[in-house]
């Protein structure tokens, strides 16, 4: 990650206390009040139905929503800007504009930091995840971003580079692997908006369980997210997650699971036993409270617990 510098960090502080001590924050304007994250697995339908784009102003609050778009990720934004452009004013979205959010420098802006505290709905494009963390790592920004989410109930979406810095410890880079490899992805720090997961996207079309597996083998503390193109897993803060879009959601649980990655040398291929792969279709909501069918394995309630409970607050 990019070092802060001095006048940075100040500005930082002051603008983080400005937020914490301010009377009142903005009133969202969604209805339902629910906190909840869209991580799209990247490609999602801009042209036609946008089922997945549609659901986000939905749940952002509907037509009158202020929606903002994140580009930091692209290296083409302008392109990548025009397309959600046409894209959610074709929806009927009234009030959508793109952050000035090119660059670290520009994460310090207090424009920046204000229209993130007062918007229904922030949405990041895809690019690289790992030039969006070192644009926005340690800034007003990533408060705002917490702030807007935890406190104010904003719907955070993000596809592609967008859903994988959605956790806190993030795939940054790595191959398609054929086989679990001890060492063959690169790891980093995300937003940790859904801390107790790790999530990859494009998953089934890119066909990286195998990548997952081998960032799960070195955290079996993390529950394994992989998420198909044109799909979404929605998480509902505390309460559901749901899918929609055209694919799956593959869940892998290892927390029960052995593995021998502790006496491997890098790239050599790693025994995993007793894992748990569950695929969530499009189209099914799971509630973690209350009656729970009687079919879900030993293990998947509290799996699906752990998914929806917030972490904390960073600032």
């Amino acid at each position: 990650m990019a070092i802060v510098r001095p006048m940075q960090r100040r500005e930082f502080h002051r603008l983080m206390a400005a937020a914490l001590g301010a009377a009142a924050l903005p009133v969202t304007a969604q209805t339902d009040h629910t906190a909840r994250l869209m991580i799209v697995g990247g490609a999602e339908d801009r042209l036609q139905d946008r089922v997945i784009l549609r659901k986000f102003m939905e749940y952002a609050g509907g037509p009158q929503a202020r929606i903002r778009l994140i580009t930091a990720a692209s290296g083409v934004p302008e392109a990548v800007a025009a397309s959600y452009t046409q894209a959610f004013g074709e929806l009927g979205a009234q009030d959508f504009s793109v952050l000035p959010l090119t660059d670290r420098d520009s994460a310090f802006s207090p424009a920046v930091h204000d229209a993130i505290l007062q918007a229904d709905g922030v949405f990041m494009s895809g690019g690289d995840q790992a030039r969006l963390m070192a644009a926005i790592w340690e800034t007003p920004v990533l408060g705002a971003l917490h702030q807007a989410y935890h406190l104010r109930g904003c719907c955070i979406g993000g596809t592609s580079a967008g859903a994988a810095v959605m956790s806190r410890h993030m795939i940054s880079q790595g191959p398609a692997l054929l086989r679990p490899r001890k060492d063959a992805i690169d790891t980093d720090i995300g937003l940790g908006l859904l801390p107790a997961a790790v999530v990859d996207q494009h998953f089934s079309e890119r066909r990286r369980l195998a990548r997952l597996l081998s960032a799960l083998a070195l955290r079996p503390d993390l529950l394994g997210v992989g998420i198909d193109e044109d799909t979404a897993l929605v998480v509902e803060r505390g309460q559901a997650i749901e899918v929609i879009g055209k694919g799956v959601v593959t869940l892998v649980d290892p927390s029960q699971a052995r593995t021998n990655v502790d006496d491997l040398e890098p790239d050599e291929q790693i025994e995993m036993l007793g894992l748990q792969l569950h695929t969530l279709p499009s189209g099914h909501r799971y509630a973690v409270h209350g009656t729970l069918p009687r079919h879900w394995p030993a293990g998947l309630a509290q799996a699906m617990q752990r998914l929806v409970r917030p972490g904390p607050l960073r600032s």
